[in-house]
């Protein structure tokens, strides 16, 4: 998710979003679109690749993936439009549910195909926010009971504390990526 905390437009201290990438949680677009209308939605990739293989045979899986992956990498949303025939086409006859989910999902997906190659790296995916979520999860398997909703805010902290240490990569090419959000952006995200 590209979120600009510069400036402030809620009295909660939240900014503005960009771009919102998301897993389609039920509700998410809406609720989001609701505070803050001028966000782009974009459907995590790989959300999208791992809901269409569930449906595809083992054998045909790296196959099918380096299909799939035709679309997604594609320069633009026509290009893109013609992978999707060509891997629908090839496909469907054998695993006839598989394609569904892109061509329902395709209005959210298509955001990814305004920005360049280097910009798409940055939102593509969750999986930052869900290895974030795991290690919450993996918490509350250790310790199932706290003494207080204060002990819970403590252990949350340490826990979010410890998975950022991890954090050390940057975004690829960021003065790159912030260039371009910039231009696209030039009266929500300054120069």
């Amino acid at each position: 998710m590209a979120y600009c905390p510069e400036q402030s437009q809620e009295s909660r201290g939240s900014g503005y979003i960009l771009i919102l990438c998301s897993d389609g949680l039920t509700g998410l677009k809406e609720a989001v679109t609701a505070a803050f209308p001028k966000t782009e939605h974009q459907r995590c990739i790989v959300h999208m690749v791992r809901n269409t293989l569930k449906y595809v045979a083992n054998k045909d899986m790296k196959d099918f993936a380096k299909d799939l992956r035709t679309i997604y990498t594609a320069p633009d949303e026509k290009t893109a439009v013609k992978r999707l025939e060509e891997v629908d086409k090839k496909w469907t006859p054998h695993y006839p549910s598989a394609m569904k989910r892109w061509h329902d999902n395709w209005d959210v997906i298509t955001t990814i195909f305004k920005f360049s190659t280097n910009v798409r790296t940055a939102f593509y995916t969750t999986n930052a926010i869900e290895s974030l979520n795991s290690s919450y999860r993996r918490l509350n398997r250790q310790r199932s009971v706290f003494p207080s909703s204060q002990a819970l805010l403590k252990a949350l902290y340490l826990a979010t504390f410890e998975a950022t240490k991890k954090w050390t990569m940057p975004i690829r090419n960021w003065g790159k990526v912030r260039g371009e959000l910039s231009i696209m952006y030039p009266d929500r995200l300054p120069a």
